[in-house]
């Protein structure tokens, strides 16, 4: 299947900005959660680790520079609300942003995105945990949010600002390699990942264990 592919001058717009509405007691390791996130009013600031009134509260797992901003595209959104027959409102997929017009999960590793007085760099791909799982109420979710693989983009902050609904979400620069939050969360090409190695050297030490997964689990299948 052909995927979209992201220009400099691709725009879409900010749907919703959302934060922490409340944390959750959930019957995980960790315990609790931060994953009900609600849309807010009014220009809500960005700095290195976040959103204003936004946290996290599996620090192991979660957050961090290379996680600052989650993004989710209301396109896909509206796939899983029409599959699962419910409503799946911005921030029910634990992101900081529900954007319009931009195919999200196929975002370019280190591609920029202006918001705003804000410019953000395309950092991760969100990884599905038993907190998502237990949230959504779904059977399998995990399993089946991962076959899909329209994982949305988590964001690293390059210039600190402020964001609201209805802002343009403008993308600047989308480097020559190509490589996608998709390639790197489903592993298709390892070889293809390892370019990121040498070619986006802003990624973080998460993303090379995880191309390292990746070729350690090609080579067993090979060896099989």
């Amino acid at each position: 299947m052909s995927r979209p592919q992201l220009r400099a001058g691709d725009t879409g717009r900010v749907e919703a900005v959302c934060v922490v509405h409340a944390e959750l007691e959930m019957r995980t390791r960790v315990g609790r959660s931060a994953i009900d996130k609600r849309p807010v009013a009014g220009r809500v600031g960005v700095r290195a680790l976040g959103l204003d009134g936004d946290h996290v509260c599996d620090t192991v797992n979660h957050g961090g520079v290379h996680q600052a901003v989650y993004a989710y595209a209301e396109e896909d959104a509206l796939r899983w609300a029409e599959e699962l027959d419910r409503d799946l409102p911005a921030g029910w997929f634990g992101e900081n942003l529900r954007v319009t017009g931009l195919p999200l999960s196929d975002a370019v590793f280190g591609a920029h995105f202006a918001i705003g007085d804000t410019l953000l760099e395309v950092s991760a791909p969100r990884v599905p945990c038993a907190t998502f799982q237990q949230w959504s109420g779904e059977k399998q979710w995990v399993k089946r949010f991962a076959l899909r693989a329209d994982t949305g983009t988590y964001f690293r902050v390059l210039t600190e600002g402020t964001i609201g609904a209805g802002d343009e979400v403008r993308v600047v620069h989308v480097p020559a390699h190509g490589i996608t939050v998709r390639d790197l969360f489903t592993g298709a090409d390892p070889a293809l990942l390892t370019r990121l190695l040498t070619q986006e050297p802003t990624i973080s030490d998460d993303i090379r264990m995880q191309i390292d997964r990746h070729n350690r689990k090609r080579t067993v299948e090979v060896r099989a």
